[in-house]
């Protein structure tokens, strides 16, 4: 089976958003963000997600606490890592000084300005309803620090106007190619969850990239077994679904990886080794 068969397993670990009220199995602090990395990656997971959480499970974006998180993470595996940058603020620097301090392999970047909301139907209300920020501007001065730092960037596209304008960072020269492109699929605000919208995603980007689907909720099995047959890649974890397909909840990251890894070979597809990854993702061969 050739490389174009194999497939990249990212487990998103933690979020911001969740709690344990909610999960019991999300991790905050470094060591349980590193122990849970070391079961995604026993599962056959290949790349990290990765936000940083204070011990009591509050967003953070203090750079000791990311040291600390790829510290305990390469203790315990080689798997690739990918920071967040999400952040609300049009000040980037926290997040520029974890990527030029630490350079992960990949860090995450959200491509365009969105509704970003949830919905309750039983309360008639929503849950939450935000603008989530990210001009050009923004964009820009993120793939500068990337650049820089060498690290690579995982575009995060929640919706079809975020993966078709791309195009002015090609052409400026600030997006190199081969890229690596995640459709966000499930947000109020963003891409439905059909297979229609993956499709029109898909055909959108530069074929020689390489991208995967990351489904919110538990529509997220049907969409990782779309992406699998379209010749995608896919993410699973605790950050976008809490359930097994069988609608249990996961106890662990490494469950929802051991669910995705049959699923792959269900498909007929072979999970990508850390090495078969970095080939596919234009990474170096060791780990930064």
């Amino acid at each position: 089976m050739g490389l174009q068969d194999k497939v990249i397993i990212t487990a998103a670990l933690t979020g911001v958003l969740a709690n344990r009220d909610q999960c019991p199995g999300i991790p905050y602090t470094p060591v349980e963000i590193a122990d849970e990395a070391k079961r995604a990656y026993d599962a056959g997971a290949t790349v990290v997600h990765i936000h940083g959480r204070t011990d009591g499970g509050a967003p953070t974006w203090e750079l000791e606490t990311f040291r600390q998180i790829k510290e305990e993470v390469r203790k315990r595996c080689p798997i690739i890592l990918n920071f967040s940058t999400g952040t609300m603020d049009d000040d980037i620097a926290m997040q520029a000084a974890i990527i030029r301090e630490l350079r992960p392999e990949i860090a995450a970047l959200n491509m365009g300005t969105m509704n970003y909301a949830k919905y309750s139907p039983k309360r008639k209300s929503f849950v939450f309803d935000v603008v989530f920020p990210n001009t050009f501007g923004k964009i820009e001065r993120f793939l500068d620090v990337m650049n820089e730092a060498g690290v690579k960037p995982e575009l995060e596209c929640f919706d079809a106007g975020h993966t078709n304008s791309i195009w002015p960072l090609y052409d400026m020269g600030k997006l190199k190619k081969p890229t690596q492109f995640s459709f966000i699929m499930g947000v109020l605000g963003g891409l439905p969850t059909s297979i229609e919208a993956l499709q029109l995603q898909k055909q959108t980007i530069p074929a020689d990239a390489t991208w995967e689907v990351i489904g919110i909720g538990k529509e997220q099995w049907r969409l990782v077994a779309s992406a699998l047959v379209l010749g995608g890649n896919i993410r699973v974890g605790l950050e976008d679904n809490f359930y097994l397909p069988d609608g249990s909840m996961a106890p662990s990251n490494g469950a929802l990886v051991e669910q995705a890894a049959q699923l792959v070979r269900l498909c007929g597809r072979e999970v990508a080794d850390i090495a078969e990854a970095r080939r596919l993702l234009s990474l170096s061969p060791e780990p930064s």
